[in-house]
């Protein structure tokens, strides 16, 4: 309760004193609207990465139209949410219309007149009846709706499409348009068009000053790419999981294969980002030299997070196919046994893992590092899992980084029903895979015996003289 209540105090600061910053009407009713609006989403039950800390984070504490973006930015976010709760709804509810599943822009001849919902789309590039996309910028440009529709008491138009740009800037990911053009410098030719159209009166510095402004406050959304230390960017990693997976929040009962699906899932995604597509920069912003360390940085984050998560999708791959020996759904503690817990000691699959008496070792610097993050963890403990990987440690110290490419070919054919559970065990040397095997069996053997002490007991009790 008292962290709900800093959080909604820190809120309302950041927006009065943004809005005195930018000379705009002062309205306490209204501020305490936005505020309670921005808690509310910011604290639902799914935000493990994208809460009220990080938007305080993104904003910043300098320029007034970088905190108020970012503290609007991520209020939508279908996929985390699992819809939208009314209070942002009604916004949006007179321009959104939902068709088979997705959301559609109203057409022309059922679309409000509306200034700020024109400047938006302006801002976007959308336009009416357009169906917008979960994963091209949907949430993104119902956040700024939503912002333009709640600030448009208190903020000149010309103020709230500079606020829409910067949430535009960010729709993450997105690589060069067909003409070349990168985001930024597509956001900048339809913000002269906009300019144009709706009579901002920019000049071309200030055009370009909108979108440096957004350029800096998209690459602060992505900072954590570019951590210097790579356990810190995957404590960042380890947060976003459970938000695409709401099962993950059962810390004890969710399933092999729905922890199975959130690694494999993670693994796949940083495959497929290539740095220049975390990190944006437009005419100078940042500078070359702030920009390239980005850059590198983002490049080695990738690479340790690619084989860490290599190792992790394996190793659960070998799980699963254990597993499928005892059923095809069952919890991942079922195996593993419980998370710890303070006061309680409950029998665990690692503890039944040897000491190796000749570990392979790592050949690389990058192996060493991901060694390091398996056997001493992430920087953070999290609620859903262990920060260090012990199972996986013995399983890679067996088996060698090298045996990493093939394995992880394997276990995605396994995942994709093109080999069978029993094939893909096959594909392990039979020491390393019995010795999992035992210390499962190792689990259950304590659990037996736990049950039969409790009978033990519980006949003792009964025979005692009364």
């Amino acid at each position: 309760m008292m962290e709900l209540q800093v959080a909604r105090t820190r809120c309302k600061d950041r927006l009065v004193w943004a809005i005195a910053q930018l000379e705009g009407k002062s309205d306490p009713v209204q501020i305490e609207k936005i505020t309670e609006l921005i808690i509310q989403t910011m604290t639902g039950p799914w935000r493990y990465f994208h809460t009220t800390e990080h938007i305080f984070e993104v904003g910043g504490s300098v320029d007034a139209i970088e905190i108020l973006a970012a503290l609007f930015h991520d209020i939508v976010y279908v996929q985390v949410d699992h819809g939208m709760n009314l209070n942002i709804s009604r916004y949006l509810a007179p321009f959104i219309l939902e068709d088979k599943g997705k959301l559609v822009i109203e057409k022309p001849a059922t679309l409000p007149n509306d200034l700020m919902f024109e400047i938006v789309m302006a801002v976007f590039g959308l336009v009416p009846g357009e169906t917008l996309s979960p994963f091209k910028g949907q949430n993104e440009f119902l956040s700024a709706v939503i912002a333009a529709m709640a600030l448009e008491p208190l903020l000149s138009p010309s103020l709230i499409a500079q606020i829409a740009a910067c949430i535009e800037a960010t729709i993450p990911f997105r690589g060069l348009s067909e003409s070349g053009l990168t985001p930024s410098e597509r956001l900048y030719e339809r913000l002269i068009a906009a300019n144009h159209h709706f009579n901002f009166g920019w000049d071309e510095a200030q055009t370009i000053a909108v979108v440096k402004r957004s350029v800096r406050l998209v690459n602060r959304d992505v900072e954590n790419f570019a951590f210097p230390n790579s356990a810190d960017f995957l404590d960042n990693t380890w947060n976003l999981m459970p938000e695409t997976n709401h099962e993950l929040s059962h810390a004890d009962s969710y399933t092999v294969q729905g922890y199975r699906r959130s690694l494999h899932k993670m693994e796949e995604f940083m495959n497929f980002l290539k740095p220049e597509i975390v990190f944006q920069q437009f005419m100078e912003e940042p500078d070359d030299p702030t920009y390239r360390i980005l850059i590198s940085r983002t490049q080695k984050n990738l690479e340790v997070a690619r084989l860490y998560l290599a190792i992790k999708v394996i190793t659960i791959a070998i799980l699963e196919a254990i597993s499928y020996r005892l059923g095809r759904n069952i919890p991942l503690s079922t195996l593993m046994g419980e998370l710890p817990r303070p006061g309680t000691i409950t029998p665990t699959l690692a503890q039944f893992l040897p000491d190796l008496l000749i570990p392979l070792e790592p050949k690389t610097t990058l192996e060493a590092e991901v060694l390091d993050l398996l056997i001493q963890g992430r920087n953070q403990e999290s609620v859903y899992d262990l920060k260090n990987s012990p199972v996986a440690t013995y399983i890679i110290r067996s088996i060698g980084f090298d045996s990493v490419g093939y394995l992880l070919k394997q276990a995605k054919a396994f995942f994709a029903g093109a080999i069978s559970a029993t094939d893909f065990l096959r594909e392990l040397k039979s020491e390393v895979l019995s010795t999992i095997i035992n210390a499962v069996e190792q689990v259950f053997t304590n659990r037996i015996e736990a049950l039969r002490e409790l009978s033990l007991d519980t006949t003792f009790s009964q025979t005692k003289p009364h």
